[in-house]
């Protein structure tokens, strides 16, 4: 790349185009390069990579003002996923440098990651052979919706920063297509980091809902796990909930198992 061409980054999120938390990251990246802010209209929490065929793929130009900086940015109609798809293909003038999902309310740990929507985008963009960052912040609950204002985002947005230099950078670790992190909500610039894998366990737990009759409109809800000693070493949700650690686990577009896989085939194979 030649010197006087800026990295070309681009920012999503699932949390909408009105998060405090992509406006943190927006900021911490700008040093970086050339951002390009595209995100979903509305809040897609939980979408995963999904592609909902009701989505309309509106695009929005918005303003925003950052630290007194007036930034364009788009709203698009559609998941986190899909919404890196627009950009890629017809927002940004060249396939980006980066790409960054986050800084999301709330961490993506454990079982569920592929639920999370910044996950989804962030794999996403792997698929198109771009690297990306997913970046997620513990927060408590209550504070994710009308007190989102009240979130501290300095912490991540200082490791949004330092993650997003070191993949623009350095040169590319085979099978690492994804760099998934996670902020402790007790974090700060000096807070140290590990890498980790995703914990088997389950992180948040699906909670039955509370209806009368099957026919009456029900959502899931989820509580998470308080107690933390079945949380292993070595895995994202130690590191957070019993280090207090940021976690940093490498992600692969290659879902296939670990297993000698001539293994298994005999062992199939040897079924009468």
């Amino acid at each position: 790349m030649p010197k006087a061409e800026k990295f070309q980054i681009l920012l999503t999120n699932d949390d909408g185009i009105r998060s405090p938390g992509l406006w943190a990251a927006a900021e911490a990246l700008s040093s970086l390069g050339f951002v390009t802010v595209a995100a979903p209209r509305e809040e897609q929490s939980g979408s995963g990579r999904g592609f909902p065929s009701s989505s309309d793929g509106v695009i929005s130009q918005e303003r925003i003002e950052i630290n007194a900086n007036s930034w364009t940015v788009y709203a698009v109609g559609g998941s986190p996923a899909q919404v890196v798809q627009h950009a890629i293909l017809e927002l940004m003038l060249r396939k980006p440098d980066l790409v960054v999902a986050g800084i999301n309310f709330g961490e993506n740990i454990g079982s569920g990651v592929t639920i999370s929507g910044t996950v989804g985008a962030a794999l996403e963009a792997a698929a198109f052979g771009v690297p990306a960052l997913a970046v997620s912040l513990e927060t408590k609950y209550h504070l994710r919706h009308h007190r989102a204002h009240e979130v501290d985002f300095s912490a991540a947005a200082y490791f949004t920063h330092y993650f997003g230099q070191k993949m623009l950078r350095s040169r590319k670790i085979e099978d690492v297509d994804v760099l998934k992190v996670e902020i402790p909500k007790t974090a700060t610039p000096d807070t140290a980091w590990k890498t980790t894998r995703i914990a088997r366990e389950k992180y948040f737990v699906a909670v039955k809902p509370k209806r009368k009759r099957l026919e009456e409109p029900a959502a899931l809800g989820f509580h998470r796990i308080e107690e933390t000693d079945h949380f292993k070493p070595g895995t994202d949700a130690f590191a957070i909930r019993v280090e207090g650690v940021v976690s940093v686990t490498p992600l692969s577009l290659d879902l296939t198992s670990r297993v000698d896989l001539k293994k298994l085939e005999d062992e199939y194979r040897g079924l009468a």
